[in-house]
């Protein structure tokens, strides 16, 4: 193996692996942990979250900021 190269690690994504399929607005602990401690949406890279459920994420962290569920900022 190259020095360069780094092995492709195994990347699981979190919903698919626990085998939820649609994600709720509502349900807040869960949508924490797709945020970071400014509010902000965490990348599909770092939660290591397929393409679909990343979207399906987004939507429902901002439907609970709407609903003032979430906040925007974290200050």
């Amino acid at each position: 193996m190259n020095k360069t190269t780094t092995p492709h690690k195994d990347r699981r994504c979190f919903l698919c692996v626990n085998g939820l399929n649609e994600i709720d607005y509502k349900d807040v602990q869960t949508l924490q942990k797709f945020v970071s401690s400014y509010g902000k949406i965490v990348s599909k890279k770092r939660t290591k979250a397929c393409s679909l459920h990343q979207r399906k994420i987004a939507q429902a962290i901002k439907r609970a900021r709407f609903m003032a569920l979430l906040p925007y900022l974290n200050r």
